[in-house]
């Protein structure tokens, strides 16, 4: 008679590792929006930063220029205002109630689709600036489609109150 523990526990030749199935969460539509934002306010500056690598563009901003435009207070408010909207917009996704975030969302990205690719014409790296640009209008494209898809909710007889409360009713019977 054989001793059924021994049948039981498995050999080097026959030990298989049994797949893992990862969890696949669904993140909520604001955690991908303030991502998407995040992306797009590191792009926005890196793009800049890193332009400064281009030969030529430190000596003419020493000389009070950033490509076609003179250095001024103008300018450098117009410059931070531009980079600070889509750094709100990190905060704002988080704390702006649905209907509002989603009406902000789709706002401030179709305002940022011209200025973004305005800011291809300044760029003296063609193909750098360009590729930055199409990466910053990729991230925009998801904060429109993900704002414009924002789930809706129905609501309940149940959880209606107020002059709602019989339409809800009426609706969900018919």
């Amino acid at each position: 008679m054989s001793n059924p523990t021994a049948e039981m526990e498995p050999t080097m030749s026959t030990h298989r590792p049994t797949p893992v199935t990862l969890e696949d969460q669904r993140l909520p539509v604001r955690a991908k929006l303030v991502a998407a934002w995040t992306s797009f306010a590191l792009l926005y500056a890196y793009v800049d930063i890193l332009g400064f690598y281009t030969p030529g563009t430190v000596e003419d901003i020493l000389d009070g220029k950033v490509h076609t435009f003179d250095l001024s207070q103008a300018f450098s408010i117009t410059a931070l205002t531009i980079v600070s909207v889509p750094i709100f917009m990190i905060v704002l996704t988080a704390v702006l109630k649905p209907r509002a975030n989603r009406l902000t969302n789709l706002g401030v990205a179709a305002l940022y689709v011209p200025i973004t690719v305005f800011n291809v014409a300044g760029g003296f790296y063609l193909y750098y600036y360009g590729f930055g640009v199409v990466l910053e209008l990729v991230v925009l494209a998801l904060v429109l489609r993900y704002a414009w898809a924002w789930p809706r909710s129905v609501p309940s007889a149940a959880s209606a109150t107020g002059p709602d409360a019989e339409r809800v009713r009426v609706e969900q019977q018919a």
